[in-house]
């Protein structure tokens, strides 16, 4: 491996080659056993790494069987054998690196001379100490055909920014060690480069950083970057002639490095996550992989937050995603796609999923494979995992098992080996990262979506005078839940408030901020708050709740006895009204205050007159916004369609968002509300004035009855009659100096008012058995399908309504 030749270019010298050499690498644990043992360690020392890994050190490193006493020079006289002083970094003692030579049994019984560099680690993780070390020997046939007489080659160590090309060099360093993760390689560079770059040193002036190299071994020349007098076409520079074949632990290693950064790159792209995990899972096959399956618990998948504690034999699992390159349908049955299990406990899959750890099996053999197949009830695993490779590993955050992935190689090829395991694991490293972002965003959109929901309110399609119609749509944007909402209140003489507001911005903060303004235009509106007095107190509300809490919201009261509309706007876009005389749309002109939240500005009410018929739209901006146009086109738009007539409410908002949402791709939230304003004839009212005279109650009941009977509404007299004596007896105990008024509206429903001037409100006791009074609410709420009370500084109206078991011979004028 070409560990980063410094940058300058120049014409090749006889006597300059590039500063290679081939190095054998071992990481050594805190407990003096061998946790990591390169191929050159192999190619050097003779022993696999499978017999290495887990041993002791001592025993294993023939440098160690040719130690001196401490303290006895070595040949040269520079440097001290590999001696005690490795012996002391073993046990962790040393916190400075050490560097030295020594002449070792060869594989074919000679003796070799090795140069070795040690370096102590610190940290967590098993690795204590590194050890990098070199055949020697040709560097000192390449010192005799150059007759370079007494000088000699050691190691030894250099600031990594001694010498030229040290950023290149530095962050290539990691390629020294082959088949680690990332992180682990990544912390013991940074060791490394506090503590000396390794050098090759020709004499006291002459110095050449080590690259290391998997191929033919090479060495620099005699002039050093570090030589003062060197002259610029003697530095360092790759030779032209071709190179040997790379070592194919280094394409190996290039392969994997390559695999993970192209998997970086794909996964991630969206923070839906059944869609991270098709990517992740679909860019394993078939590259490094034959098959993929990935599993994720149950709980997470749902959006329900993290899950709680270590998972067991009761956890399930849903299989979101399976890819592989084997023929069409053969794994559907047994292991299909969205298929939800539970693991059982002598399984691999078990193991990878409680320890949290990748769980390898190079080779499934067929009683490994009778095994694992009788764990499951109903289910043959034998046809699909026999003669295969197997490779389990964890999907982790935060050190929790959010699911796992499990990878299987048909017969044939290159069964999973450790670095497979580690690519495996680096892997599931990285989707775990974007898997827990994705499923956080998940849950916070659950929650946002289901406070939304809990916020916007089921409005009732008819209401005194008027029929209502809505429609919601949440944007395609991420983040997607927002503050939109809209809402109707029914108020005292039959009038109805209607609002519409829009929350700026988006998510759990947006929909809390929604539901908070909601609940206090709710409240206000029920006191009979006019219009701009009300936009007035809930902007000084929202700037008591805090600064970020803007909104536009739209507020309208309308009566239909009298046919007119009140209505304040807090920087919202202006309503739509659909004259039903001639089917002109038009937006109202109305003073637009600032959005609520701002402070300081002053709103003020407009009174429209309205006739039987007209329809009444409101909507939030992102119905008429689209990025890139002026929102006067879209509100043109929406007059245009708003004017179309339809055959019901319905029909009309359906047209409303086909024609300014055509594709469905609206990035914002949308919330429509549509009012059909069918006003009360005179003819359906009846009011009347009585005085503050208990013989008054006697009078209401008698007028209460002839009108029903006018109305042809018998079977309704006898409940209100009951009903309205009881209000208005309660009328005269506690009213002050004005008259009483009582009121009949007869639309789908009854409804009747009594108003009074006691401001104090109408309360429903729990009379007992020796009370006199106080059953006159009890007996209205056990009578009435509806009742209620408002209160404003005049005064209360006490109202209920009654169901009626005839159609009224008026009925609410059509389109």
């Amino acid at each position: 491996m070409d560990l980063g030749v410094p940058p300058q270019r120049t014409p090749p010298s006889r006597d300059t080659a590039a500063g290679r050499v081939p190095l054998a690498v071992v990481v050594v644990d805190a407990d003096g056993l061998v946790s990591h043992w390169s191929s050159g360690a192999r190619k050097l020392f003779g022993v696999a790494r499978e017999a290495a890994v887990g041993c002791p050190a001592g025993e294993l490193l023939p440098v160690a069987g040719a130690l001196r006493d401490r303290g006895e020079p070595s040949r040269d006289g520079m440097y001290a054998e590999f001696g005690p002083e490795l012996d002391s970094s073993l046990s962790g003692t040393v916190a400075y690196p050490a560097a030295g030579r020594a002449r070792v049994e060869g594989r074919d019984g000679g003796r070799i001379e090795v140069l070795w560099w040690a370096y102590p680690l610190v940290g967590p993780g098993p690795g204590r100490l590194l050890v990098l070390a070199a055949d020697s020997a040709q560097l000192h046939r390449e010192e005799r055909e150059k007759s370079r007489g007494g000088e000699t080659v050691a190691p030894g160590f250099a600031l990594h920014t001694d010498f030229p090309g040290y950023r290149e060099l530095s962050g290539r360093l990691p390629e020294i060690l082959p088949s680690m993760s990332v992180q682990e390689a990544t912390g013991i560079v940074s060791q490394v480069l506090e503590l000396g770059y390794p050098v090759l040193e020709f004499s006291h002036h002459d110095r050449v950083p080590v690259t290391p190299d998997w191929g033919v071994p090479q060495w620099a020349g005699r002039h050093s970057p570090l030589d003062p007098h060197h002259r610029p076409d003697t530095q360092l520079v790759p030779p032209e002639v071709p190179r040997p074949e790379l070592d194919l632990e280094y394409a190996a290693v290039r392969e994997r490095l390559e695999f993970l950064n192209e998997v970086s790159g794909r996964i991630g792209t969206s923070l839906d996550l059944e869609r991270t995990i098709r990517e992740v899972t679909s860019a394993a096959v078939p590259r490094f992989t034959d098959f993929a399956g990935t599993h994720l618990r149950a709980a997470v998948l749902a959006g329900e937050g993290f899950p709680d504690g270590p998972p067991d034999v009761t956890t399930i699992w849903h299989r979101v995603w399976v890819e592989h390159n084997d023929e069409p349908g053969r794994w559907d049955d047994t292991v299909p796609v969205g298929e939800s299990i539970a693991f059982p406990e002598h399984t691999p899959f078990f193991q990878c999923m409680v320890t949290g750890e990748p769980v390898i099996v190079p080779y499934v053999s067929e009683e490994l494979s009778n095994r694992i197949s009788g764990e499951f009830e109903k289910r043959d695993l034998r046809p699909l995992i026999t003669h295969r490779s197997l490779l389990i590993v964890p999907l982790k955050a935060r050190d929790v098992v959010l699911g796992f992935m499990v990878l299987m190689r048909r017969p044939g090829r290159e069964p999973f080996d450790d670095m497979d395991r580690t690519t495996g694991a680096e892997l599931a490293a990285r989707a775990g990262l974007v898997l827990d972002n994705a499923r956080m965003y998940t849950y916070q959109e659950n929650v946002a979506e289901t406070l939304q929901d809990s916020m916007l309110p089921k409005v009732e399609p008819r209401m005194a005078g008027c029929d209502i119609a809505t429609r919601y749509l949440p944007g395609a944007r991420l983040g997607r839940v927002g503050g939109d909402w809209f809402d109707s209140v029914k108020l005292p003489g039959s009038r109805t408030a209607l609002v519409v507001g829009d929350v700026m911005g988006h998510g759990l903060n947006a929909a809390a901020m929604m539901g908070q303004l909601r609940t206090a235009v709710l409240t206000m509106a029920t006191m009979e708050m006019p219009p701009a007095q009300l936009l007035r107190n809930l902007d000084d509300l929202a700037q008591r709740l805090g600064e970020q809490y803007l909104a536009t919201c739209l507020y309208a009261v309308y009566d239909p006895i009298r046919s007119e509309l009140q209505i304040a706007n807090a920087g919202h876009i202006p309503p739509v009204l659909v004259r039903a005389e001639d089917g002109r749309a038009e937006l109202l002109d109305l003073p637009t205050g600032a959005p609520i939240g701002v402070g300081g500005v002053a709103f003020a009410t407009a009174t429209v007159r309205v006739l039987p018929g007209d329809r009444l739209v409101l909507c939030t901006d992102g119905l008429v916004e689209v990025r890139g146009q002026d929102i006067g086109a879209g509100l043109a738009a929406l007059c245009a369609s708003a004017a179309h007539p339809a055959a019901s409410m319905d029909d009309a908002c359906d047209t409303i968002i086909r024609a300014l949402n055509p594709s469905g791709g609206r990035k914002d939230d949308v919330a429509l509300l549509m009012a059909r304003l069918n006003g009360i004839p005179d003819g359906d009212v009846a009011e009347w004035q009585l005085a503050l005279d208990p013989r008054e109650v006697a009078r209401a009941r008698r007028l209460v009855r002839g009108k029903l009977l006018d109305w042809e509404l018998p079977d309704a007299v006898e409940a209100a009659e009951l009903m309205v004596s009881e209000l208005v007896t309660n009328a005269v105990q506690h009213g002050r100096t004005h008259h009483i008024g009582l009121r009949l509206v007869r639309t789908g429903a009854l409804l009747c008012e009594v108003i009074d001037d006691d401001p104090a409100p109408a309360a429903l006791l729990d009379a007992t058995a020796q009370d006199e009074s106080g059953r006159g609410l009890v007996v209205v709420s056990s009578l009435a399908r509806e009742w209620g009370t408002s209160t404003t500084a005049r005064g209360k109206t006490v109202w209920f309504e009654l169901a009626l078991t005839r159609v009224p011979r008026t009925r609410p004028r059509g389109w």
